[in-house]
């Protein structure tokens, strides 16, 4: 175990933990005593084979014998209360040693990746780079955070105290945390999500990437007034924008949410004004200052003469100000001002870039729809030949007025593109200039709306927006280098990016794409069709950006981004590194300006090293390749058999918490694009993801890996496996964050379903492959236990494992009465509600489990 976890963490976490048995609950004593009973009740019950019924009624017969059913419902909800605020002070205890547990300027650092530099002679590429390379972290509001705002900022608090050694602060933010909701009684609107992640950009990111480039700038020995490329760091942002499948996102919400980013952004500059005015009180100096401060109050409050129109008067006002303090005042406190006009430059009047998302088959659907309004004729776009569905998507060469149409699909796409087109006149281009086209099959996808964009700026090619396709099946993604090869030589698209700097951004699933294809393959087919893609790049002249879709956990794209982005050979692009970052991984990797530094500084160090230093061990040979190719073989064919199996889905509906999840309340978006939960195509990856993680199962993560490698190991190839492991970073980085999922993974919690007359054999089969991934990696990884190479990452799962333990026994429970014949003393809609407030504790605890 790590000294320093022991230390600041697991230490501090049973101090604080105890201050729990006075928070304000009703019999919050007998809770908090009761707790740790529970938790040894549940561990050896599970160890003696019982079910979580079992050791749920055993343990209120034992300490409870004369309460009813209703008094032991409302125990297990007071012990879900108390386990909820068990995880919250674990996260905040976590987030407050994050500074002693990571090393600043350790590896992955940009001072780390400085050092390097100059000692192999390498400065002046570093510097050449830095000055065309960047990293966008993309905000979404997909729906993983459990946490309601009000809760967010006492953590915030919570974690200051907890750093600070304020036990009296620690006591009393407790007690506010007791009486406060864990809660939204209803689905936030789109609106209110943006609002909430607004909290972010203008607490964290605003200070700490400023901080960054500073740093960079000054360690390269450039002055900070003089720094090229302020998109080294961004942020994108979706909600608001993304309305893939999600009917409540309208070109009204699209343009308010885009408003309120211009608000944060001028929040923020009147805030450092304020500061700058108090700190500047030189002659020729201050009056600028205050000139600019009201300038940008009124340009807040959206009145008065002295507006700014865009960021350029606000610099050109700054820079004035800097010319009287360097040629009057000798240049003092030059560098606090600098620091204003570098954060003007990063974040314009926009703050944020607002990405427009919508799939595919709703353009389509609009386009049909204007041919019959303008042609008389239905267009078919679902055409097998795709020069047939190119010529029809040219077949119109006019709109029609938005407010002309009653057919939603087609109003809903010309308004959208209206609204892109107002939000660039407020809030400049970057305020929102891409359009991410979601199940996108080929070409004529991505020409579709370039020729809407084109028809709706009136424009013969060229217009200020980048049509960016999203490849998310394995099917999707085999196609995409062919689908990417047609669309750069169409000429008016090629047109379109000339205009563009001859460079397309190309996003990829993996969320959908694992849910599709199972964890190997999904991982596999995209850094495939990555090189594919850069390689029909190449010989159109074009560069290309690729923008990673993940999630928090590995089964979505998350685990380790860095060692992923580091083991990228030379043969895909590297541009720029682009992800999304959603729900608790906002929270939790950068919802705090220590953590938010060190994960951004992890980001834009593995695409500079891959750059400046080479891919020296990094770079598949064609042995490899095979190898990996014939393991996502197998892996894909095992994971097709079990979706394909005949218990599959009802599994999923019926022994799961996947109905409920659309009752919690934490987000607008419905939990399947068609508004059910069922087809699995519709069914998004975060529910689908989310009901094995409750069910400390986890499948989707390691499902076909342990087949694959014992597929090899059965052949006598142990030794292919053991020298992949050794040569391929990339291999190591799959393995290793599938391993995160197995660690989270407890099959004891749902042991009794293998007696279970239906599902019993499906059951069986999930934990076969689980144990059989568990001896596989541990073979190929040399015999170590899981994560043996991080002992902090292991204990902190393996603490948050114990604090749930309770919570996940009582959601078995609900579930399992809920799933009587013969019907429950417990009564049903107490038990539905049982589920559904365990779900956010287990979510929670599990930081990146959705």
């Amino acid at each position: 175990m790590s000294p320093l976890f022991a230390e600041h963490v697991e230490l501090k976490f049973k101090t604080y933990n105890g201050l729990f048995l006075d928070l304000p609950f009703e019999q919050t004593y007998q809770v908090g005593i009761h707790l740790p009973l529970l938790a040894e009740a549940c561990r050896t019950g599970y160890e003696a084979g019982r079910d979580p019924g079992q050791i749920i009624r055993q343990f209120l017969a034992d300490y409870f014998p004369h309460s009813g059913a209703e008094d032991g419902l409302g125990l297990l909800f007071r012990f879900t209360q108390f386990i909820e605020r068990q995880v919250l002070l674990f996260d905040s205890v976590e987030d407050a040693a994050f500074p002693a547990l990571h090393q600043r300027g350790g590896r992955g650092s940009v001072d780390h990746v400085v050092d390097l530099a100059d000692d192999r002679g390498r400065l002046g590429e570093l510097a050449a780079k830095l000055r065309e390379f960047g990293v966008r972290v993309v905000l979404t509001a997909h729906p993983t955070q459990f946490y309601p705002a009000q809760v967010l900022g006492i953590q915030n608090e919570l974690i200051a105290a907890i750093r600070a050694n304020d036990l009296a602060t620690v006591r009393e933010l407790l007690d506010q945390l007791g009486k406060t909701p864990f809660f939204n009684k209803r689905k936030p609107s789109p609106y209110e999500e943006a609002v909430g992640l607004t909290w972010y950009l203008e607490n964290v990111f605003y200070e700490t990437i400023a901080d960054i480039v500073r740093n960079v700038s000054t360690r390269l020995g450039v002055p900070i007034a003089e720094w090229p490329n302020p998109e080294l760091l961004e942020v994108g942002f979706w909600p608001g924008g993304d309305r893939d499948g999600n009917p409540y996102v309208t070109p009204q919400v699209t343009r308010d949410v885009a408003r309120e980013l211009r608000r944060t952004a001028l929040r923020c500059y009147a805030a450092d004004l304020r500061r700058l005015r108090g700190k500047l009180t030189f002659r020729g100096v201050e009056e600028r200052i205050v000139q600019a401060e009201v300038s940008v109050a009124s340009t807040l409050q959206g009145q008065g003469e002295r507006r700014y129109r865009g960021p350029a008067g606000l610099l050109a006002d700054l820079g004035a100000a800097r010319e009287a303090l360097v040629s009057d005042h000798g240049g003092l406190f030059v560098d606090k001002l600098d620091d204003v006009i570098l954060k003007v430059r990063i974040f314009g009047f926009f703050m944020a870039s607002l990405d427009v998302r919508q799939d595919s088959r709703v353009h389509r659907r609009a386009w049909s729809e204007l041919g019959e309004r303008i042609l008389g004729r239905a267009l078919d776009l679902e055409a097998a030949d795709l020069e047939e569905r190119l010529a029809s998507i040219l077949a119109i060469d006019r709109l029609p007025r938005a407010e002309d149409l009653s057919e939603n699909a087609a109003r809903d796409l010309l308004q959208t593109l209206a609204a892109i087109r107002d939000i660039q006149t407020e809030n400049g281009e970057k305020g929102c200039h891409r359009y991410v086209i979601s199940n996108c099959r080929d070409a004529a996808d991505v020409l579709l709306v370039h020729r809407a964009a084109c028809l709706a700026w009136g424009a013969p090619a060229q217009v200020p927006l980048d049509v960016v396709p999203l490849f998310e099946s394995v099917a999707d993604l085999a196609a995409a280098p062919a689908a990417i090869d047609r669309l750069l030589r169409d000429p008016a698209y090629r047109e379109h990016l000339a205009g563009r700097g001859l460079t397309q951004t190309v996003m990829v699933g993996f969320s959908d794409g694992t849910k599709d294809g199972g964890y190997l393959q999904a991982n596999w087919s995209i850094f495939a069709a990555k090189e594919q893609i850069s390689r029909t790049a190449d010989q159109h002249g074009v560069k290309i950006v690729f923008f990673d879709g993940r999630g928090g956990p590995p089964s979505r794209g998350g685990g380790n981004t860095h060692d992923f982005y580091a083991a990228l050979g030379e043969r895909v692009h590297n541009h720029r590194i682009e992800l999304t970052i959603q729900g608790q991984t906002i929270s939790s990797r950068f919802g705090q300006p220590d953590s938010c530094r060190f994960n951004l500084e992890q980001l834009l160090t593995a695409g500079l090293e891959n750059a400046v230093f080479g891919h020296a061990g990094q770079e598949l040979d064609d042995r490899q390749r095979a190898l990996l190719q014939e393991l996502s073989h197998h892996a894909h064919r095992k994971y097709t058999a079990l979706k394909e199996h005949p218990r599959f889905l009802d599994y999923l509906a019926t022994l799961t918490p996947l109905r409920f999840f659309g009752q919690t309340n934490i987000a607008s978006r419905p939990t399947s694009r068609r508004g059910g939960d069922l087809p699995l195509d519709d069914l998004r990856a975060i529910p689908f993801v989310g009901s094995w993680g409750q069910m400390k199962q986890n499948v989707p993560g390691f499902y076909g890996v342990g087949t694959a490698l014992k597929a090899l190991q059965a052949q006598g190839r142990t030794e292919d496996l053991l020298q992949l492991h050794r040569e391929s970073l990339f291999f190591r980085t799959l393995l290793g964050n599938s391993m995160q999922s197995l660690a989270k993974a407890d099959f004891a919690l749902t042991r009794h379903l293998a007696q279970d007359p239906e599902f019993g054999e499906f059951w069986s089969t999930l934990h076969r492959e689980y144990e059989d991934t568990v001896e596989a990696i541990g073979t190929v990884s040399g015999g170590r236990d899981l994560l043996a190479d991080d002992s902090q990452l292991r204990r902190s799962i393996a603490m948050r494992e114990d604090i749930v333990l309770p919570l996940t026994t009582i959601q078995q429970f609900a579930l399992l009465e809920l799933a009587r014949t013969d019907g429950s003393p417990w009564g049903q809609e107490d038990l539905e509600k049982l589920v559904v407030r365990t779900m956010f504790g287990i979510i929670n605890a599990a930081r990146n489990a959705a």
